[in-house]
């Protein structure tokens, strides 16, 4: 897998049938290494390590209804008290963070109306702020520790 723009994550891989899985911190189970599990799993470290968010506050690819439609965002962050702070969107590495990406992550606030959003392809990253009274969203240099959030 390619060497990415986040702090060196202790990431343990198996082989199984020919296969590369990762072993999830989230999940507690292995899965599949894609481009994007790989990018999603150094995003989760960079989360725990470096903002200090608790694992046990980390969803994976939770089920979100919208529209009638299922979506699932890559990563959802909780504070102590159940209400979600941050939805982060992983990209493989090499697919370009667009339009549509914050479209696609746009979506998923509207549901869930979170403060902060994280668009990643582990090379690029975007934090945005959104402001619900104002109904504007604007980029921020980056995410808050847990603790500020």
């Amino acid at each position: 897998m390619i060497t990415l723009n986040l702090p060196k994550a202790n990431i343990l891989l198996s082989r199984k049938e020919g296969q590369v899985f990762v072993h999830c911190l989230i999940r507690k189970k292995s899965i599949l290494l894609t481009p994007e599990e790989w990018v999603r799993q150094h995003v989760v470290s960079f989360l725990l390590v470096e903002k200090r968010y608790p694992l046990s506050l980390m969803k994976l690819e939770m089920h979100l209804k919208l529209n009638g439609l299922v979506r699932r965002p890559d990563i959802v962050v909780y504070n102590n008290i159940g209400i979600p702070m941050v939805i982060v969107e992983c990209k493989a590495s090499n697919v370009n963070i667009n339009q549509q990406t914050f479209e696609q992550i746009a979506q998923y606030n509207i549901k869930l109306q979170v403060p902060y959003l994280m668009v990643s392809n582990g090379i690029n990253h975007y934090y945005c702020k959104a402001n619900f009274e104002s109904k504007q969203t604007t980029f921020i240099k980056e995410i808050p520790k847990y603790e500020n959030l």
